[in-house]
């Protein structure tokens, strides 16, 4: 585990500069909206692991529900903690992308209000979990990771089911874009996956020890 830690990170050390080089020197500058539109290869990115990270608290929640393995409500909360900034990053990327095309900052467009509001379900499920570490407070962590998950595959459709002038990357017919950009496309999604992949395993520790102390420490003063 500890050989896999090392080698995920000199390969991010290698393939994050790769892939800003693939993004903004090998990828072509988009004809109508210049330079800025390199910021939909992050924001993309970002939005990609933002659900993918909630896709995990929900089969960790209802792992957890079913055998009460403190280990999996440490990796619901470490990838809630982990989803909730890439979200973030997407909420404040999208913007930077869209205003030169939309000419505002924000509109309450179906794919960014799901968005927005996925970002709050979060958001409230790390108070949940902020709570304190007992079991009852777990549980309703869990439940409403399960609940809150509904949200996921709303934004992800949300384009396709009502009008919406966000643009719809993938489609049936494929993937809108030339050669170059696709490659920058899925080079910047593979390593915001291995960053993914790369920090949930540290913050999960990081987690298990803060619970620990935390043990410790009511002990002491029982």
């Amino acid at each position: 585990m500890r050989n896999g830690k090392y080698i995920l990170f000199w390969m991010l050390t290698v393939l994050v500069p790769i892939n800003i080089y693939i993004v903004f020197y090998y990828a072509p500058v988009e004809r109508t909206m210049g330079i800025v539109q390199k910021v939909f290869y992050f924001h993309v990115a970002a939005a990609w692991i933002g659900l993918l990270a909630f896709c995990v608290v929900f089969g960790a929640s209802i792992a957890y529900l079913r055998r009460r393995q403190d280990r999996m409500n440490h990796l619901a909360l470490a990838s809630a903690e982990i989803g909730t900034v890439f979200i973030s990053g997407t909420l404040l990327t999208g913007p930077l992308w869209a205003y030169p095309i939309w000419n505002t900052w924000w509109t309450w467009d179906p794919r960014l209000t799901t968005t927005l509001v996925l970002w709050f379900m979060y958001v409230a499920y790390l108070a949940l979990q902020s709570g304190g570490a007992t079991e009852a407070r777990k549980r309703l962590s869990a439940v409403y990771g399960i609940i809150a998950f509904i949200n996921v595959p709303l934004v992800f459709f949300s384009a396709r089911w009502w009008r919406s002038i966000h643009p719809i990357v993938v489609s049936s017919d494929g993937i809108g874009l030339d050669g170059k950009m696709r490659l920058a496309l899925f080079s910047s999604v593979a390593v915001f996956s291995l960053l993914y992949i790369y920090l949930v395993p540290l913050r999960m520790k990081s987690i298990a020890l803060r619970e620990q102390v935390r043990e410790l420490k009511a002990e002491l003063f029982r």
